[in-house]
């Protein structure tokens, strides 16, 4: 029997997604634990890899979306006979009955069509079908790494095919001539939207972190070509009255530009609005003196900056959060139709920001890991989140959250929870306040944490206790090394 190629799940909410590149091109021939397509869904884009080794048939093209678990293609190992085609009834579940489990037949998408499969000692052209560039997956992640644009280069692989050797190359030939082969720093997103819209990313100013071009910049992009402003109408030579009727847009006047609510927006939207919705959420803040928390986070620092490790205040409070929740299951919990499930594993999620929005990748049995192995694995998942290089277990089994605002100036803010979960922690910044030892003022650095629990679960006195124990924890901060 074929091994299936399966839309993957990412994250327990995740709703669809699509095949946003394949990798192994149809009818060509794919190793175990080679990079077979990349996905995208609402939050993220990752790589999936091949779960076996044979000969890949496609069964759906670049850009349908799909359901989690439905079947986007088939590996034959050696020997298997391959169909001529493949039909969608064959790839889904519920094969038998002709139609995917859950799904009538006219749910399966249009251009889960049967394709051709080309023969594998065929020589592929350096464009594919659709234009798509053909390039080998180490060297598509090295020109992300380089910044190389894979679209000004010549394939020395097989049928053209870009190789990592492709890459490098030109990367050096900038670095000693300075003739530019990189292109715009730019999201998996952005490129393939820019191909949709034909937009030249060279002329697109980037609006994301570090100058990086986002899906809206292509689109402004798009807009600002497509649509030239208006000139204003001049309706007399007298001075205009205080109140006036116009056509068209005045000069200097930028015209009304509409962005459309889809991906990670929409997704976010959508779950933010069902969270209020279906539970009984409110917010209590409370002050943590930070005095004693600055100095250790400073010696630690020092201590191990030879490593390039960095801890953050989100750090100390990730790890006094895990060990908060030891102490206050309720808070570590699901609220079900009837009955209240104490989660077994603590699994912290780090609010991390995006050029498309916010994903939460998740500390696993944060509880369990020491400061430095805490400082370690967040720092992993915030580079592999804003890299788009997050694993699926890295989105999984999230049962709390802390999100940071504090170092854009936040003093307090009301998080909303990631459901089902029952609570989410706000980070807030330090600031200076004073303190009175009897008559005389003291300096005292103080922290606002930002508490949003599920008053269905708890009350506000168990949600207190909990918070205050936060607290306490990160002003005798030496208790969070043991």
């Amino acid at each position: 029997m074929p091994t299936p190629i399966y839309l993957v799940k990412v994250g327990m909410n995740m709703t669809e997604g699509v095949v946003e590149e394949w990798y192994i091109a149809d009818g060509a021939a794919v190793a175990k634990g080679e990079l077979i397509y990349r996905l995208e869904t609402e939050k993220v884009n990752l790589d999936v890899d091949a779960e076996a080794s044979g000969t890949v048939r496609h069964l759906v093209v670049e850009g349908v979306t799909m359901l989690p678990g439905d079947i986007v293609g088939y590996i034959y190992a050696e020997g298997e006979a391959i169909p001529d085609a493949i039909t969608a009834a064959q790839a889904q579940p519920g094969a038998a009955t002709g139609t995917p489990e859950g799904r009538p037949a006219a749910a399966i998408p249009a251009a889960a069509t049967p394709v051709d499969v080309a023969p594998a000692a065929e020589a592929m052209p350096t464009l594919g079908e659709g234009n798509r560039i053909l390039a080998s997956p180490a060297g598509r992640r090295r020109a992300r790494e380089l910044n190389v644009d894979l679209s000004t280069l010549q394939g020395s692989g097989p049928g053209g095919r870009i190789v990592e050797a492709d890459v490098v190359a030109a990367a050096g030939r900038f670095a000693a001539t300075g003739a530019d082969d990189r292109a715009p720093p730019s999201s998996p997103i952005a490129r393939k939207r820019a191909r949709e819209l034909q937009v030249d990313l060279a002329g697109v100013r980037g609006t994301g972190p570090g100058g990086r071009i986002t899906r809206e910049d292509v689109e402004a992009a798009a807009t600002a070509t497509a649509t030239p402003v208006p000139a204003a109408v001049t309706v007399s030579a007298e001075p205009a009255p205080a109140v006036s009727i116009r056509t068209g847009t005045p000069a200097g006047v930028k015209p009304d530009q509409s962005l459309p609510i889809r991906g990670m927006r929409k997704t976010i939207a959508a779950r933010m609005h069902d969270s209020l919705a279906s539970t009984a959420q409110l917010t209590m803040n409370m002050d943590a003196v930070m005095d004693d928390a600055i100095r250790l986070r400073e010696q630690l620092l020092a201590e191990w900056q030879s490593e390039g490790l960095r801890i953050t205040y989100s750090d100390l409070v990730i790890r006094a959060v895990a060990k908060a929740l030891e102490k206050h299951p309720l808070m570590n919990s699901v609220f079900g139709e009837r009955e209240i499930t104490l989660k077994g594993a603590i699994n912290v999620g780090m609010a991390v920001a995006v050029e498309d929005g916010l994903i939460v990748p998740v500390v696993q049995h944060a509880n369990q890991l020491g400061m430095r192995e805490l400082v370690t694995e967040t720092a992993r998942l915030a580079s592999a989140a804003r890299e788009g290089a997050l694993a699926v277990d890295d989105l999984q089994g999230g049962t709390f959250t802390v999100t940071a605002l504090g170092m854009f100036g936040v003093d307090s803010f009301t998080p909303i929870i990631n459901t089902p979960q029952a609570g989410i922690l706000g980070v807030n910044r330090i600031r200076d306040e004073v303190a009175w030892d009897g008559s005389t003022p003291i300096r005292q650095r103080r922290m606002t944490l930002s508490l949003t629990w599920d008053h269905r679960v708890l009350d506000g006195a168990p949600a207190a206790q909990f918070l205050g124990t936060v607290r306490d924890l990160l002003e005798a901060p030496y208790r969070l090394l043991i």
